[in-house]
């Protein structure tokens, strides 16, 4: 049996173990045969149940922003991966970001960092975008402006008072354009303001960017 080669027409996503068995029906032990495989290196474990191929299978190999869904959910990527993601902040990161309605968790694969933050669930669905990054690959992650109320929410000691600190925090402290701000939707994030948590910091948040 060429497992290797029904490996690779999966090359693109994260594999589950019930896919795995599929794949390896005609073994006696498919389970040893997984292990086997992760011990050759050309599986993954991500974590208990998941898996992606190496490089031995095939070149391609899921994003970074698709495994960060699959590693932990429900989940979508914010925060700092978002916000440069969409061009807002400067500097790349390296620590792919995230938030889960679940219990806050760091996970390491690969020597890749995969941070969770908990949000509640009643705001955690909202201004969240399904959008491609490969013809094959679809992720969820933040609106840039749920990116940014995200970061404010949970960044310890940010409670914005005056439009003055919000502006310091956002083109200081974050580095966002001034024009970039202008152009992020408000009237979005106004009908957010129910279930927001700091709903304080975003109104003053909403008002400070509505002025710009």
């Amino acid at each position: 049996m060429n497992y290797r080669m029904d490996l690779s027409q999966y090359s693109d996503q994260p594999i589950s173990t019930q896919v795995l068995l599929g794949l390896l029906r005609g073994y006696s032990r498919p389970y040893d045969k997984i292990m086997e495989m992760v011990n050759q290196g050309i599986l993954v474990q991500l974590r208990r149940g998941l898996y992606m191929t190496s490089p031995l299978v095939s070149k391609i190999t899921p994003e970074p922003f698709l495994i960060a869904n699959h590693l932990y959910g429900p989940s979508y990527i914010s925060l700092d991966s978002a916000l440069f993601h969409w061009g807002l902040i400067p500097e790349r990161v390296f620590e792919i970001s995230c938030v889960t309605p679940k219990m806050s968790k760091k996970i390491m694969v690969q020597n890749a960092v995969y941070s969770y933050t908990h949000l509640p669930i009643a705001y955690y669905p909202v201004g969240v975008q399904s959008i491609s990054l490969t013809k094959t690959q679809t992720v969820l992650i933040a609106s840039p402006e749920k990116a940014l109320c995200d970061k404010v929410i949970t960044t310890a000691g940010i409670n914005l008072r005056s439009k003055q600190q919000a502006m310091a925090f956002l083109v200081e402290d974050l580095r966002i354009d001034k024009d970039q701000l202008r152009e992020l939707n408000t009237t979005e994030m106004t009908s957010w303001l129910p279930v927001c948590p700091k709903r304080k910091s975003i109104q003053l948040l909403i008002e400070t960017l509505s002025a710009l």
